[in-house]
């Protein structure tokens, strides 16, 4: 009973786990599909970013203390997100190439 209630529990948080691909669809917009382009030729190229550096920049952006032109942008696009987001976003465009 214990091993199938740890299944269980295993298999919910899975399922509910952060998608940074997903995530990561709404950034295209901006930062291209492989996060090659400068977002609206301002930013930095996020593409080849380790997974920290990406949630380091994203949790700044979400408390204000990170950004550069597009800040106030930025801000908006992640307010919301969770830190399971931001750390699932890190690890996907960190993954890019």
């Amino acid at each position: 009973m214990k091993k199938l209630l740890l299944i269980l529990v295993f298999a919910a948080t899975s399922l509910l786990a952060a998608d940074g691909a997903a995530l990561y669809k709404k950034c295209a917009a901006c930062h291209g599909a492989k996060a090659e382009k400068k977002a609206l030729n301002k930013s930095q190229i996020i593409a080849g970013w380790t997974s920290e550096q990406i949630v380091a920049s994203l949790k700044g952006y979400k408390d204000g203390t990170y950004g550069g032109p597009l800040k106030g942008t930025m801000k908006g696009q992640v307010i919301k997100l969770s830190d399971e987001e931001i750390n699932a976003l890190g690890t996907y465009i960190s993954s890019l190439k």
